[in-house]
């Protein structure tokens, strides 16, 4: 199973828009860094992004608007360094000191998802390496990241392969091979399965996310992690959602041509019990 490292104590999540326009794709000094708002029942917020480097000097590098639960964004093509992830509540002046602030480490060549998990009431700000090894010909890589509540723990299969077993609620399991045309996700929690749909393209890496739907049950967001040909998608493209009916998660996904979701904290009771940790 792979490993989620704590950054910040306690975290909610927001996502957004990217204001600024990113640094050019694939330069050498860049790292990729994708955020998620995997807490189930978290309030929106609003999230600015400045390089440590040079904070408070001029408009955020990135500036993004409240959203919701089961937001995903696309890589984004950053320089290497730290930068600081400032929140506010959701629609607050942007020159009022934030809730919460913390630095995220992007380190060169790496690619990695920064996501708020857990429930409101002890939620964490983790980071989970990202691995894009393609898989052998013919076939899909994938891992399953479990955000459903309804969940505690989950078993995941498709096409006969085992993707997860006892995955835990805010926990993601290994990158694991399975035959493109693996056919639906089936997703067993307390001995009971659901059949969740799921399309995946030969030779791509994909980010398997269980999220629970408004209206009861569970619903996969599938997340392409890189494609066929090796490519990282980056900007604001939608990635991709399925489960047992149309509805999406209450907040949706947030996207569009420049877009970049950010995904971040607000807890008004400031637990002490997690440090933050670099990664």
């Amino acid at each position: 199973m792979d490993r989620w490292t704590r950054v910040l104590t306690v975290t909610v999540v927001a996502a957004g828009t990217v204001l600024v326009a990113p640094p050019e794709a694939g330069a050498a000094e860049n790292g990729l860094l994708r955020l998620a708002h995997l807490s189930p029942d978290t309030p929106a917020v609003d999230v600015y992004v400045n390089p440590v480097s040079a904070p408070g000097d001029g408009p955020a590098l990135l500036t993004v608007p409240g959203a919701g639960y089961g937001t995903i964004s696309d890589y984004q093509d950053v320089p290497e360094g730290v930068y600081t992830v400032s929140v506010r509540r959701a629609g607050a002046d942007p020159g009022t000191p934030p809730v919460l602030s913390t630095a995220v480490q992007v380190d060169r060549d790496s690619a990695r998802t920064v996501a708020g998990v857990g429930r409101f009431a002890d939620l964490g700000l983790e980071v989970l390496e990202d691995d894009h090894s393609l898989p052998p010909s013919g076939q899909a890589r994938a891992r399953v990241v479990s955000a459903a509540a309804g969940a505690p723990t989950l078993d995941a299969s498709a096409g006969g392969t085992d993707l997860a077993t006892d995955l835990a609620f805010a926990q993601a399991g290994a990158y694991t091979s399975v035959p493109g045309d693996a056919g639906p996700l089936q997703v067993t929690v307390g001995g009971e399965p659901t059949e969740l749909p799921l399309d995946l393209d030969p030779g791509s890496v994909y980010s398997l996310v269980v999220l629970d739907r408004p209206e009861g049950g569970l619903t996969v967001r599938t997340v392409l992690d890189a494609a066929g040909s090796g490519v990282v998608p980056t900007g604001g493209v939608e990635t991709g959602a399925g489960g047992t009916a149309p509805a999406a998660p209450a907040s949706g996904v947030v996207g569009g041509a420049v877009g970049l979701t950010v995904l971040t904290g607000l807890v008004m009771a400031h637990r002490s019990r997690r440090g933050a940790a670099r990664r």
